[in-house]
C-alpha cells in the first residue's frame, strides 16, 4: 500500500508530497520547502516514520516545485529525476527567483535521470505509471497508481481550475489536450493530488471544471 503525506510549503503555497510504502521506502515529489522550518518539518516527518528516502521526483521544474532540491541532495544524497524537455525550465529557476525577489535560492543539482512517458516506477510492491502532460510546462509528467486510483498531478489540473499557460514553454491548447487525453481517460473515482490547493477527483473535474 502507498501512503501519501502532504505538506504545503513556501510563499507559493505549493503542495509537496511524500509517498511511502509499508516497507518504509519513500519518494519525495516536488519539494517546495523554502523556509528553514519547512525543511525541518520535512526532515522530522521522515525521521519519525523511519523512512528510507529512495528517489527525488519532479512533475515539472518550475521554481516553486524545486526550492528543496539542494536541501534534499545535501540531506539524503539524492538528485532529481524529471522529463528531459523540462531541462530549460530547471535552468530558468534561478532567474525566476530573482524575478519574484526571492532571496537565497539554491540551484538544483543536475538530473540523476530523465523520466519518460509510459515508464513504470516501483515503490515497494506498488507501481506508478508516468504519463506525459505538457502545456503548463514543456516536460510536465504525472504519476499514476492504478490500484489505489491515485494521480500525483503537479500543476496540470486543480480543483475546478487548470495550470497557467502564460509562463515560458506553456501552451493552453496543449494543456487542454493533455488533460483530455491523459487525465480524463481515467475513471471518475481517481483522486487527483494537485500541486496547489485541495485534492479533487477526475469525475468532479469532468462535471465542474469551467475550463473544460
Amino acid at each position: 500500500m502507498v501512503h501519501i503525506q502532504h505538506f504545503q510549503f513556501s510563499p507559493f503555497q505549493e503542495n509537496t508530497y511524500l509517498l511511502y510504502s509499508d516497507d518504509k521506502t519513500c519518494w519525495i515529489i516536488d519539494p517546495g520547502c523554502y523556509f528553514p522550518e519547512e525543511k525541518q518539518q520535512l526532515k522530522e516527518f521522515i525521521a519519525s516514520k523511519k523512512l528510507n528516502v529512495e528517489r527525488l521526483l519532479l512533475t515539472h521544474c518550475h521554481l516553486d516545485h524545486v526550492f528543496g532540491n539542494a536541501f534534499i541532495h545535501k540531506e539524503y544524497g539524492l538528485s532529481p529525476e524529471y522529463h528531459e524537455l523540462d531541462e530549460p525550465t530547471m535552468k530558468m529557476a534561478p532567474i525566476a527567483a530573482n524575478t519574484y525577489n526571492i532571496p537565497g535560492f539554491e540551484a538544483s543539482p543536475p538530473a540523476k535521470a530523465y523520466l519518460k512517458k509510459g515508464q513504470s516506477l516501483a515503490l515497494g510492491n506498488d507501481s506508478f505509471e508516468i504519463r506525459f502532460c505538457p502545456g503548463h510546462a514543456p516536460g510536465h509528467v504525472v504519476f499514476i497508481q492504478h490500484d489505489q486510483k491515485v494521480i500525483i498531478g503537479g500543476d496540470v489540473i486543480f480543483k475546478e481550475s487548470i495550470g497557467r499557460t502564460d509562463l515560458p514553454g506553456g501552451n493552453h491548447e496543449t494543456l487542454i489536450r493533455s488533460i483530455e487525453e491523459q487525465i480524463f481517460t481515467l475513471p471518475d473515482d481517481y483522486t487527483i493530488y494537485s500541486g496547489h490547493g485541495d485534492t479533487t477527483t477526475v469525475g468532479h473535474e469532468k462535471k465542474y471544471n469551467p475550463f473544460l
